[in-house]
């Protein structure tokens, strides 16, 4: 089974769209792999080096409210699977990007905005992971403090995200 979480990307703005996550001139590549190393290339945001993003080994995102808004492109979920991150952590998701994520067999976490807070207190360094049978995120500091959340997911959306995405739970099934 595919591990869901890893060294976190912490993202402290709400409103991250699409463009911002792979900009549309890179729309025209033919494969996933193409958009690779464009991931978040277009985000400003304090202190964000995209160039780094790639070189970090995050395997998990953190942000705030309403990721992934903008266009329903598919290639802004592509682009963080081609870059192995697993999971996006948010207060709340674009609704088309949201359910994109669980067809590509990526998590998608809401937590309140207070848990997203508590994360972020953590600092810059912190771990997550998903427990998707027991419906719980913990976060670990670099100095080893962690915090565990609860998060809620529906049955059908657990099951793609644990096939590897619709592709595959089709396949498993029909």
């Amino acid at each position: 089974m595919k591990n869901f979480g890893g060294k976190a990307l912490l993202l402290d703005r709400n409103d991250i769209n699409t463009d911002e996550i792979i900009p549309a001139k890179y729309l025209t590549e033919i494969t996933k792999m193409g958009l690779q190393p464009h991931l978040l290339e277009d985000l400003k945001l304090g202190g964000f080096d995209p160039a780094s993003v790639c070189r970090q080994g995050y395997r998990a995102i953190v942000t705030r409210a309403n990721f992934g808004c903008g266009s329903s492109r598919e290639h802004a979920v592509w682009v963080l699977e081609v870059n192995d991150i697993t999971m996006v952590v948010a207060e709340s998701f674009a609704r088309i990007f949201r359910q994109n994520m669980f067809n590509n067999g990526l998590l998608a976490v809401e937590l309140p905005a207070a848990d997203i807070d508590a994360i972020f207190a953590l600092g810059p360094d912190v771990e997550i992971q998903a427990d998707l049978a027991g419906n719980r995120l913990t976060a670990t500091a670099a100095g080893g403090e962690q915090r565990s959340f609860a998060f809620r997911l529906n049955e059908f959306d657990r099951e793609l995200v644990l096939a590897g995405g619709w592709l595959a739970y089709a396949d498993q099934r029909y």
